[in-house]
């Protein structure tokens, strides 16, 4: 059985229930079992700054798919929740984004898949939920922990806490 860590993303739409919805539809996938899962957080957007900010959160997974056929669970249930790949502006507005951050301690690369996520330790939207979960990650190319990514982004976006994944909103 393998781990890996999912990020999870919306900006359009009801972000907090497309992303609950996500989270459901992983979890009833019987190849798939949710071990542990972060916060919401309302992040800035990244790449891109003109538009919605997101709501993001990062879950663990234990699999025995190949990461490729996760990506492919993973991209169906995007489909699923309305996002439309082919007629979407690079790093613009989605209804859900689900992005493998990290599988076990591989490192893997074709012309659909990289892991570890190639932008991952530099996004705060990912880096701050995986705190939550699991700090002491070490990144098997970088090998550094998460906590030392997070301590060296250059320049963060802004990330806020947002609710838990049961969907209750924090005040």
């Amino acid at each position: 059985m393998s781990v890996a860590f999912l990020s999870l993303g919306s900006n359009k739409g009801d972000r907090l229930s497309v992303i609950q919805q996500a989270v459901n539809f992983l979890s009833a996938d019987n190849s798939i079992e949710i071990a542990a899962a972060s916060s919401f957080y309302e992040t800035e957007p990244w790449g891109k700054k003109n538009q919605n900010w997101f709501v993001n959160a990062v879950i663990a997974v234990r699999t025995e798919l190949s990461p490729v056929e996760l990506l492919r669970v993973c991209q169906d249930i995007e489909a699923r929740l309305g996002r439309k790949r082919e007629s979407e502006e690079h790093w613009g507005e989605r209804p859900i984004d689900i992005d493998i951050l990290f599988y076990d301690n591989l490192i893997f690369s074709n012309e659909i898949l990289t892991i570890p996520h190639k932008f991952v330790h530099k996004r705060a939207f990912a880096l701050v939920p995986m705190l939550e979960i699991k700090a002491n990650y070490v990144h098997p190319v970088l090998n550094k922990t998460i906590s030392e990514l997070h301590e060296e982004l250059e320049d963060p976006e802004d990330v806020f806490l947002y609710g838990t994944i049961t969907g209750s909103r924090q005040e």
